[in-house]
């Protein structure tokens, strides 16, 4: 029998019956041959067994076969045939023994119970399947039964039985609580192996009233609940402890068998308190490391994958404090049926000998039966070559009807095996296999294996011959596989060459070529050596190679046998590896690796990385520049520079910049050549003809550029013709008659050769034309004239000198010069979209007439006049844009109510053509702008005076104002809106029957026949004292100069809450005027550090109130004193005054409190009773003061019904009871503080009250106030 040496691993998974092939002829897993040999049946697929089923889903029973021809199929169901035929739910798949049975277009899964086999049978032979017992699963309900609460006392045992239904296959067992929770499980409390909850003792906190036990039948998907049961934990004091005693198993000894291959599970659970603890041995040996694992806390012993060599006693011991006990189990390992050697498919030639084994063992020891072609030996067909021998079949001479399928079946009472084995009897002359003309490449000095994959029956008989021609190969230089393939253990260069295998048998011979090349080695002939480097220099290991010049190598580095790290550090060149800056990490081994197509070598060094001694400090410059340049390798469009590098000054060069001069063209000016990293020092360069090259090198490092290298010797290259054409070529006309053509030059080196011109070229495009050409010297434009009004032209443009022309260049696009346009847009329409918006739409010009590059149009407006002032204006045109061969646009932003006019103009790249016809059209009325202003004056009691002015943009004819306006009470809040409407032609408006002492808010807007326009708002109070009305004013500005001081003072009339500040300045300077601001609402300020004999201005203004000021007022300061001016402050006189003053006040408090007490009223209060006003509040009894009469200071705003001004200032002639008369008059003595009398003096005479209204005196405590 021939053993095959090699085969293919990659064809093995195209025939999987064949992969374990062993005969006396190898079929080689050819799939081409495979598909022409004939073959007996081979089962590749069958389903399980014991194959449960789904009684809800249809059943798949499956049969897959091959063979040469393909098999057909049939079944046998409890051992008699299966007429499929006969049974509508039943089908088979198509070339495929596979049975559907359609369970779900009503059939019953119980109905298709029972042992079912697959037969597989073409003219070769029949194979069978195995036994398919078909069940399906089950999945019954709980059988209700009535369960007892468990009552059990503190510290005993308990087991709560779980009983599921049988199933099949048997259910999952876990338990849990109402609420779907897995109950939690520990030492003491544990599901058995039977499903059963064992409590080893029981604790108050397991009362409970749901523990439930669910089985989960997988197979069908579904969960059965038990119903729950309850226990109770009644306690006992004390608690009593208890040794171990078994609950699982009982007794001392059982008995356990298990199968071979199996999971054997052992269990143990104990009862006792404190909970036990389980122990598990082996008695005799111990337990199987690897496969032994312990579960559920110890109390399963779980073994995997048991042999006999498992059987034995296994003891389990629990134990607590107080003793233990133990439980031994004795553990048979019995046997199924198992392969020892598996009968293997035969493939033989007619005449030769061969043999079928079959060997199984088990625990007991299984039988051994064959059958031919799924019929037992002993009544199938004889057949004279065949001799049964106990588990071998014995075949002599065999002819091709000797081909057959066997089945050997090994059983004992756990279980059976069966194995298909074919006999196939082939005659087939020589096939060669390996591909023709097949190249083998080796490198010399090692094996070369040249294939000759053959197939034959009888085999066929291999010579090698080598050469189309050659002598057979013989002797000991060769090796001759019984595969086919030839070896030639040491192959020389003389190995090489063209070897033929000839493969002949009785029924006939082929033969087949194949080439053979041997290669050079790859040698290292410079290897990477040991380096010692201190920290933060650079390093470089060489590799340099020798190698095949037909094979193609590729370099790797590695660092301590991995890849180099990802650091811009490591520089890979061409035959070396460079580190900068080292640290101490790239301490380590580099080894470099050369890989070709047929061999790989490497080599290794070292590097040790040190410290660097200590040394000054180190100088860091820039490098010093490159020298010794020299020029190599001269070829008229490269040339190989190199150089030395400087010394880099303690800073690594990164790289080197070279440049070159063109000594031709531009002498003397430097260009940018390229860069080359910091390791390189040499570079190939390409050049360009016709230049005189001197190259220079310049270092770089961290620190900078070092100075440019010395140039280089001169390098002329020869000319040649131009390599490329001008860009950017144009053409573009200047005038309507003429077309200027512009190119961008070449520069000077890109020109090849000496003589640099151009050939400029034209044509009228679309017309039939010839080219007109004209040669120019080396310029940038040329202009053709004579030429018609905008019109396209060819253009290109080509460079040429001495040596010749450039090549063809490509043509472009040009026009001849534009002229104005010719024709205005027609048919122009306007429409009005709103009073503010209009579309005004045009008929597009012919294009010719456009004589150029059409841009647009330009659409002019302007408004003529407003219709409603019917009043010309400055005529402003206004000009829109429309880009492109657009017909139509908006034109915004108009004026409603108002005529225009519009014309619209062509434009092209020369201008504007002519003008269309004027178009008028007219604006619709839109909403009025804002009144220009409205003004509220003479406020009195009840009534306003409203003047306004009309908008200043109207917008169509005003039909009407609209005014609004509501009251504001004091915490800003908004009282009742009123509107009236008032015809156009007003402009004023006294509103009556208003509330006194009242702030009014107005909204004032006008009206057109479209609508309202935007509104101005105003605010306006009503006076509380019929008065004559006042407007908002400061006047009787007074001062009071000292030395370099002055103290101002004025009286303000108007609205409340006036922010004051003083202007002064020199008077007759042209000086800005200096601004102080005034705290509060004083109606007084005293201005400091004044200079001494100098003439002041000054006024007194209000902030809020646009442009309100007093009138000036000029005063000067007094000359300056020898002596210090004595302070009035300190002066006895101005002392007594003060007192009187503050007694005089005293005694009036004093009087006006007797009086309120007994009655009486002070002026005051006789003109509040009679009015009469209920709101104004009285003094407080409480503490003494007025309840409406509040400090000067006090900003707060008076109720309704008080009557002091509303600028809370108290004039004079409103009380016959002021103190303003205990004041001294302007000229009076003052201090610095501003403390003075004479603000509250003034004029005697009385002005008599208007109406029946009666002003009031100021409070005496705002009069106290007022002096501090």
């Amino acid at each position: 029998m021939m053993k095959k040496k090699s085969i293919s691993a990659s064809k093995a998974s195209l025939f999987f019956f064949l992969c374990q092939m062993i005969s006396a002829l190898d079929v080689p897993l050819d799939s081409k041959l495979l598909e022409e040999l004939s073959q007996p049946p081979t089962i590749t697929q069958q389903s399980p067994k014991d194959y449960i089923v789904d009684p809800r889903e249809n059943i798949v029973i499956q049969c897959e076969a091959k063979g040469k021809p393909p098999p057909s199929f049939s079944w046998t169901r409890n051992g008699t045939h299966f007429d499929i035929d006969k049974d509508e739910l039943v089908t088979m798949k198509p070339n495929s023994g596979t049975l559907v049975i359609n369970i779900m277009n009503g059939g019953k899964a119980e109905a298709y119970e029972g042992v079912y086999q697959c037969t597989a049978r073409n003219e070769r032979g029949a194979a069978i399947s195995n036994n398919i017992v078909i069940r399906p699963s089950r999945s019954p309900l709980w059988t209700k039964e009535k369960l007892e609460p468990n009552q059990v006392r503190e510290g005993d045992s308990l087991v709560l039985h779980c009983r599921p239904p049988v199933g099949l296959p048997p259910p999952i067992i876990f338990w849990m609580d109402n609420a779907f929770q897995r109950l939690p499980q520990s030492e003491r409390v544990s599901q058995g192996l039977n499903g059963d909850l064992y409590f080893s003792n029981v604790q108050p906190e397991d009362t409970r009233e749901d523990y439930i036990c669910y089985a989960r039948f997988n197979h069908t998907q579904t969960i059965q609940q038990k119903q729950p049961i309850s226990v109770k934990v009644f306690s006992t004091k004390p608690v009593t402890e208890r040794p171990p005693i078994l609950l699982t198993p009982t007794g001392t000894t059982s008995n356990k068998v298990e199968l071979r291959g199996n999971v054997l599970l052992l269990e143990c659970i104990a009862a006792g308190l404190p909970t036990p603890v389980i122990r598990w041995i082996k008695e005799g040996g111990e337990l199987p490391a690897n496969r032994t694992f312990f579960e559920n806390f110890k109390k399963t012993l779980k073994i995997i994958d048991v042999s006999e060599a498992d059987s034995g006693n296994y003891k389990c011991i629990a134990r607590n404090i107080l003793g233990s006990t133990h439980h031994v189990i004795s553990v048979t390992v019995k046997a199924a049926p198992y392969w020892i050697t598996a009968p293997r498919n035969l493939v033989l030639s007619p005449g030769e000998d061969g043999s079928l084994i079959c060997r199984a063992n088990g625990n007991p020891k299984p039988s051994i039966s064959w059958l031919s072609n799924g019929v037992p030996i002993a009544i199938a067909p004889e057949d004279p070559s065949r001799k049964v021998d106990g588990d071998t079949i014995i075949f002599s001479a065999v002819q091709e009807r000797s081909s057959a399928v066997y089945q050997c079946n090994a059983s004992n009472e756990y279980g059976y095996l069966l194995a298909n084995a074919f006999v196939n009897v082939l005659a087939e002359p020589p096939r060669i296999l390996t591909p023709a003309n097949k190249l083998y490449q080796v490198i010399l000095d090692s094996p070369a294996l040249i294939d000759c994959a053959y197939f034959g029956s009888p085999k066929p008989e291999i010579e090698w011959f080598k050469g189309v021609k050659g002598s057979i190969l013989r002797g000991n230089e060769y090796v001759f596989h019984d595969n086919g393939t030839l070896e030639i253990p040491v192959a020389q260069k003389d190995s090489s060459g063209t070897y033929t295998c000839v493969a002949r048998n009785e029924l006939g011979k082929i033969q087949n070529e194949v080439q053979l090349e041997v290669k050079d080695p790859t040698l290292i002939i410079k290897q990477p050596e040991y380096k010692v480097i201190q920290r933060y220099g650079h390093v470089s290991f060489e590799c340099i190679i020798k190698h095949d010049s037909t094979l193609i190598p590729t370099v790797i580095w590695l660092k301590d046998n991995d890849e180099l790290p990802d650091d811009e550090r490591f520089l890979v060149g061409k035959d070396n590896l460079t580190i900068m800056n080292v640290t101490d990490k790239d301490d380590g081994t580099y080894t470099c690796i050369v890989n070709t197509t047929l061999d790989s070598v490497s080599a290794s060094a070292v590097l040790t990385v040190v410290a660097a001694p200590p040394t000054p400090a180190i100088i860091y410059a820039r490098p010093n520049p490159p020298f010794d340049l020299e020029l190599t390798g001269q070829l008229e469009r490269s040339i190989e520079l190199s150089w030395i590098p400087g010394d880099e000054n303690n800073s690594p060069i990164t790289s080197f910049v070279i440049e070159y001069e063109d000594g031709l063209h531009e002498p003397g000016v430097w260009h940018y050549q390229t860069e080359v990293p910091g390791s390189q020092t040499t570079v190939q360069l390409k050049l360009s003809p016709y230049v005189n090259y001197s190259f220079r090198v310049i270092a770089v490092n961290e620190i900078g550029r070092s100075q440019p290298s010395e140039p280089s010797e001169q390098y002329l290259t020869k000319s040649a013709n131009p390599d490329e054409n001008p860009s950017n070529v144009q053409g573009i006309g200047s005038e309507p008659d003429n077309l200027v053509i512009t190119w961008e030059s070449l520069k000077g080196f890109q020109s090849n050769g000496p003589g640099l011109q151009y050939k400029v070229s034209w044509r009228q495009k679309d017309v039939d034309d010839e080219w007109t050409s004209v040669v120019v010297a080396n310029v940038s434009k040329y202009i053709v004239s004579g030429t018609p009004t905008f019109v396209p032209y060819e253009i290109k443009v080509q460079a040429l000198n001495d040596l010749g022309y450039a090549p063809e260049p490509s043509e472009v696009i040009g026009h001849s010069g534009e002229d104005l346009p010719m024709v205005a847009p027609g048919n122009v329409q306007v429409h009005v979209i709103n009073s503010t918006l209009a579309k005004v739409h045009w008929d597009p010009v012919p294009l010719k007439s456009v004589r150029g590059h059409l841009q647009g149009y330009k659409v002019y407006y302007w408004k003529v006049q407003s219709l409603s002032r019917r009043s010309k204006r400055h005529i402003e045109k206004k000009i829109l844009t429309f880009r492109g061969n657009k017909t139509f646009g908006m034109l915004p932003g108009l004026e409603p109510y108002s005529s225009y006019k519009l014309n619209v103009r062509v434009v092209n790249g020369k201008g504007e053509g002519p003008a269309s016809p004027d178009k008028v059209f007219k604006t619709p009325e839109g909403v009025p702008s804002s009144p220009s202003f409205l003004k509220i004056t003479n406020p009195t009691l009840d009534s306003l005076t409203l003047e306004w002015g009309s908008p200043t943009h109207p917008n169509g004819i005003l039909i009407s104002y609209i005014l609004k306006f509501q009251p504001i009470n004091n915490t800003h809040e908004l009282g009742p809106l009123v509107e009236i409407r008032i015809p156009a032609n007003e402009s004023s408006l006294i509103l009556k029957n208003l509330n006194y002492s009242t702030r009014y808010k107005f909204y004032f807007n006008a009206q057109t026949s479209v609508g309202s326009g935007s509104q101005i708002t105003e605010e306006a109070v009503t006076i509380m004292d019929e008065v004559q009305p006042l407007y908002p004013r400061i006047r009787n500005v007074t001062t009071a100069a000292a030395e370099t001081y002055a103290n101002i003072s004025w009286e303000y009339e108007g609205p409340d809450h006036a922010n004051f500040y003083v202007e002064y300045g020199v008077a007759g300077s042209k000086e800005d005027w200096k601004k102080e601001i005034v705290n509060g609402s004083r109606s007084f300020f005293v201005l400091k550090g004044l200079t001494p004999g100098t003439a002041y201005k000054v006024r007194v203004g209000a902030e809020g109130l646009s442009g309100f000021r007093s009138s000036e007022d000029v005063f000067e300061t007094g000359p300056a004193m020898a002596s210090r001016q004595v302070d009035i402050a300190t002066q006895g006189w101005f002392i007594g005054l003060m007192c009187a003053v503050a007694l005089l006040i005293l005694i009036l408090l004093i009087v006006c409190f007797i009086r309120r007490n007994k009655g009486g009223k002070y002026p005051v209060k006789e003109k509040e009773d009679a009015h009469a006003d209920p709101e104004i509040q009285p003094m407080k009894e409480d503490d003494g003061t007025f309840g409406e009469y509040s400090d000067a200071e006090d900003h707060k705003p008076l109720k309704k019904g008080s009557r002091t001004p509303s600028d809370r200032t108290v004039k004079k002639e409103d009380s016959d009871d002021s103190l303003v008369d205990y004041g001294e008059g302007v000229n009076g003595q003052f201090n610095e503080d501003g403390s003075f009398i004479g603000q509250y003096s003034g004029k005697k005479e009385k002005e008599p009250a208007e109406g029946n209204e009666s002003s009031e005196a100021p409070s005496p405590v705002n009069a106290m106030n007022s002096f501090v």
